[in-house]
């Protein structure tokens, strides 16, 4: 499968947390092509400020297969994890995240810092940016446009 293609479903599950609401981002997590698990931002819903995409779809992986290691998986998000989630990611040993839009404010896999692939940690992640870029950024764009009016 592409990256355009799972990151399509990221995206899907993205529109589904703005119409709640929430800030759109999705993920989710596959292994040898099957999706382990998908979520989506539910911070402002459940009032629990860890209540990101990534760590909703790692939970659930994790649940799914039964171990805390998620090796051999890619994580696709459509923002780029922040520190909190870039740790979890690291902890469940995740190979790859292919993430869309950049994160200045928080991003933690290559943009205010790097937590994915330093070296000082027991377990470094492929990253690949820009997937679907646009598509992600229009999305953001159109939710905190609408906020503001």
């Amino acid at each position: 499968m592409s990256h355009q293609l799972r990151m399509r479903e990221a995206l899907e599950l993205a529109r589904q947390a703005s119409k709640k609401g929430e800030v759109p981002v999705g993920a989710i997590i596959v292994r040898d092509g099957i999706v382990l698990a998908g979520a989506h931002n539910l911070r402002e819903q459940s009032k629990d400020a860890s209540a990101h995409a990534e760590m909703l779809a790692i939970r659930a992986a994790c649940g799914r297969v039964g171990d805390w290691r998620l090796t051999n998986t890619t994580l696709y998000v459509t923002l780029e994890p922040c520190p909190m989630c870039a740790g979890a990611i690291v902890l469940s040993r995740i190979s790859r995240v292919v993430y869309a839009a950049s994160d200045p404010k928080s991003g933690a896999a290559g943009t205010l810092l790097n937590l994915l692939q330093d070296k000082r940690l027991n377990h470094q992640v492929e990253v690949v940016q820009g997937v679907l870029v646009q598509e992600s950024v229009a999305l953001l764009q159109s939710f905190f446009h609408e906020r503001r009016l």
